[in-house]
């Protein structure tokens, strides 16, 4: 019996268990609605958590890179509306071909998560006030191109909306796809790359980064231009989502992604933390939605309050972990 508890309580106390955690949340709720509800477990069902939150993943992908490097992004909600009213602003207005907006866009987004994440190195500046700076600098921008919403008609953009892929019986978007994509690309960045080591070090203890002569400066940058890649991508995704331009789109959406990250089991404070996590958390917080969709009495403002609950639970259990880590250590 003490054996058996003292592995559980290394267990417990493992900065992989809000991980695990989250993985078995994501599980319970997924039997929760199944017992519950008839047609929940369905593939379609699962495979349209993936196709409604494929632009929030790309989002929480390019997040997870920012909170293991011990920051935060504000900015890729509005960085994400900027960049559907570009492109539909590129495809209806200026008639440019669609292969170049997606260019263009994607070029937007790294040049702009680059600027901050240039602010917050060599300026030494907090990337709290950067990031929020730069959520409000795109979300004015928005309205500098319309104040209205733009539709976007524009043939590859439309056929991209409509097309539907089958896979185990059932069917996603190309967003989908590219989403998955993101995600490999992530995972592949943060563990097997040497830049990957970098972003884990300066989370850990940015000093110490410095002192092993890693490339602090230059992973930071690196870390805000992937950033504002993946909010411009979710973008275009979202624009083939949507098929519009709108500066209202996505609003809130930078706390979905921090939530989804954090539950997701990626320590708030740097360091430590699993970019796959990402897909735990987002399909954690589309199984919520889910449910209350299904169930039908609730009103969609108790998805909020679900998250907000859950968030609130895993930041208290991280902080609980770090002291717990930190007086082992001691």
């Amino acid at each position: 019996m003490p054996t058996l508890l003292k592995s559980l309580h290394r267990l417990s106390t493992a900065p992989a268990f809000t991980a695990w955690v989250a993985l078995a949340l994501m599980l319970l709720l997924f039997a929760t609605g199944a017992a519950s509800y008839a047609g929940f477990a369905s593939v379609q069902v699962m495979l349209n958590l993936l196709i409604d939150n494929a632009f929030l993943l790309v989002i929480a992908v390019g997040m997870s890179l920012v909170i293991l490097s011990g920051g935060i992004d504000l900015s890729v909600g509005s960085v994400l509306a900027l960049s559907t009213m570009v492109a539909a602003w590129l495809l209806q207005t200026a008639h440019w071909p669609p292969q170049a907006v997606m260019v263009a866009v994607l070029l937007m987004g790294a040049l702009f998560g680059a600027a901050q994440g240039a602010l917050i190195h060599f300026f030494k500046l907090q990337p709290f006030i950067v990031t929020l700076a730069g959520m409000f600098l795109a979300r004015g921008l928005c309205y500098l191109i319309s104040i209205n919403s733009i539709t976007i008609d524009e043939p590859m953009f439309v056929a991209l909306s409509q097309t539907q892929l089958s896979v185990f019986g059932g069917f996603v978007s190309p967003g989908a796809v590219i989403a998955v994509l993101v995600l490999v690309a992530g995972v592949w960045l943060a563990h097997w790359t040497a830049f990957g080591r970098a972003v884990y070090a300066i989370g850990g203890n940015e000093q110490s980064a410095l002192m092993m002569g890693l490339p602090v400066g230059r992973t930071k940058v690196l870390i805000y231009a992937f950033s504002g890649v993946c909010a411009a991508l979710a973008g275009l995704l979202f624009s083939f989502y949507m098929l519009s331009g709108y500066g209202l789109h996505a609003q809130g959406t930078e706390l979905d992604a921090i939530a989804a990250v954090v539950i997701g089991g990626t320590m708030l404070s740097g360091g430590y933390g699993y970019v796959a996590g990402a897909l735990s958390g987002v399909l954690t917080l589309g199984l919520i939605q889910t449910l209350i969709a299904f169930d039908g009495s609730l009103s969609s403002w108790w998805t909020k309050i679900f998250i907000g609950g859950l968030l609130f639970v895993f930041c208290v259990v991280q902080r609980l972990l770090s002291r717990s880590t930190t007086a082992a250590a001691a």
